[in-house]
């Protein structure tokens, strides 16, 4: 459980690119279906567990969490 994994995480909601440094420089993505991706390399499940505690202090919807051991190819 403490090894790095990639992680697509989506809230209710648009975020500007200007989140991600806040968020720990994951990639912010606006997708027209009115949600926002967040998503890139975590290092283990503590830094998961702080990308999740700053949208429940923004009252954030979660929508969903994603993990893979790759990142997706580019779209």
């Amino acid at each position: 459980m403490d090894k790095p994994f990639f992680y697509e995480i989506r809230v209710e909601g648009h975020l500007t690119e200007r989140w991600s440094e806040w968020f720990g420089a994951l990639a912010v993505h606006a997708d027209p279906n009115g949600e926002t991706v967040l998503s890139g390399w975590l290092a283990d499940q503590a830094a998961l567990y702080g990308v999740l505690a700053k949208i429940h202090a923004l009252n954030l919807v979660l929508v969903s969490v994603n993990r893979s051991l790759s990142s997706p190819p580019d779209k």
